[in-house]
């Protein structure tokens, strides 16, 4: 599998050799979605809280007689029935929302994310890519030169200026190749790799 290689001007001057494993692998729409449903899953905090019948705070007394008001029969108004009653089944904290993924299908859905992109031309290969201070003008300059507005960077190594300078922007991500999940692959309309990282990606999934 040949990617495109550019210059700091965002210009295709040679290419570059990578694997057919990794970057020229069948897209597999299923997979894809079972991965990056998994991983938005398995992000997710059991943060969310309701309260049952034992809970709310409310009077044990009768709200009404029993009979002769024409009105169902209640007995206190904690009922899940009634407008500020508990939940019959309420969400708790400690929900589990976790989905189990094999490794061997992770790497497979990552990897058709990647030949996908290749496919698309949406990924591309730059030899190396750093600024020399960390001003977040220098990285918006460059990608402005090379004619990027939204991009994911997996450079092999990050150094400390590149990180400042580009954590500002809202539109940039810079992250190393073991943090490159298949959500960002998908969200950024284009994806830069540095050379050291496509090989870092080779090592570690193919």
């Amino acid at each position: 599998m040949e990617l495109k290689l550019i210059n700091d001007q965002g210009q295709s001057s040679a290419t570059v050799s990578a694997s057919d494993v990794l970057f020229g692998r069948d897209y597999n729409e299923a997979l894809v979605h079972q991965v990056v449903v998994a991983y938005q899953a398995n992000a997710r905090s059991g943060n969310r809280k309701q309260k049952d019948r034992e809970e709310v705070h409310h009077s044990t007394k009768k709200p009404f007689r029993q009979k002769g008001t024409g009105r169902a029969r209640a007995g206190m108004t904690s009922s899940p029935l009634w407008r500020g009653g508990g939940r019959i089944f309420p969400n708790s904290p400690e929900e589990n929302f976790s989905q189990k993924v094999n490794r061997k299908m992770y790497r497979a859905g990552v990897a058709a994310i990647l030949s996908q992109l290749a496919r698309e031309e949406r990924l591309v290969v730059i030899d190396n890519f750093s600024v020399d201070a960390p001003k977040t003008k220098l990285v918006a300059q460059k990608l402005k030169g090379m004619g990027i507005d939204s991009v994911l960077l997996i450079t092999d190594s990050i150094d400390d200026n590149l990180l400042l300078a580009a954590r500002n922007l809202p539109n940039v991500l810079v992250v190393e190749p073991q943090e490159a999940d298949p959500v960002s692959l998908i969200r950024f309309p284009r994806v830069i790799m540095t050379r050291a990282a496509v090989a870092k990606m080779e090592e570690m999934l193919a």
